[in-house]
């Protein structure tokens, strides 16, 4: 177990379609995922941001056997990520696509 006053650096990271957000701090080893979006302060700044995903490096908090983002200890070097939710379903962004391709095969015909 690490020092408990060891500082660790850390970032959180949020993307909105036009504006990305990358804060640094600098947070006492042992702090949760969820403390550092709290220091962040982009709570704040965007209050109607959802936390309910949350990740380190792609891989979501509370699923495959990693912490749920209240209890996740952050690591020297970790990037919390926010994910915003989906607002289309993959398998319809897929159909969509296959259209489109279809529409270009079709012309060119």
């Amino acid at each position: 177990m690490g020092d408990a006053t060891a500082m660790i650096d850390v970032e959180v990271a949020y993307a909105l379609p036009d504006k990305q957000f990358l804060i640094a701090l600098k947070v006492v080893s042992g702090t949760t995922a969820n403390q550092a979006i709290d220091l962040s302060d982009l709570r704040q700044k965007l209050p109607e941001l959802d936390i309910s995903k949350v990740g380190i490096f792609s891989q979501v908090l509370g699923s495959k056997g990693l912490a749920d983002a209240n209890l996740y200890e952050l690591q020297e070097g970790d990037r919390v990520e926010i994910y915003r939710p989906l607002t289309l379903d993959p398998k319809e962004i897929r159909r969509r696509r296959a259209e489109e391709a279809n529409k270009k095969r079709q012309s060119r015909l």
